[in-house]
């Protein structure tokens, strides 16, 4: 059964990359270019990955996984974002979230961890 990722990434070069790295192996994706829709998809329907950015318009990534978490929704969640601090990567973490990959990431390594 093909893997179902959702992609929430409001930069449209990264995301066509994402697109085009995991559609030929055979991912079944969905996206999401801003916080709210992103959301709204995660809260909807069953992924088994949710590859998440923090920094989205209308509303940001921590606060996505803060009411999926509150929703009782465990899927694995992996920040893909700019947030490269050591505060920030710990928050994320704490937050529920599966795993963290500061941008720029070698796709290799996205993939190993999704």
């Amino acid at each position: 059964m093909p893997c179902a990722l959702l992609l929430v990434e409001d930069n449209e070069d990264i995301l066509a990359n994402l697109y085009a790295f995991f559609e030929p192996m055979g991912y079944v994706l969905d996206c999401a270019r801003n916080g709210k829709a992103g959301l709204q998809m995660a809260l909807e329907h069953d992924f088994d990955c949710i590859v998440l950015d923090v920094m989205l318009p209308g509303m940001d990534g921590w606060q996505i996984l803060q009411r999926m978490r509150t929703a009782q929704h465990s899927e694995p969640v992996l920040f893909l974002t700019a947030k490269d601090s050591l505060e920030d990567r710990v928050r994320g973490l704490d937050q529920g979230a599966d795993d963290y990959l500061v941008k720029p990431f070698v796709f290799a390594e996205l993939l190993a961890r999704v």
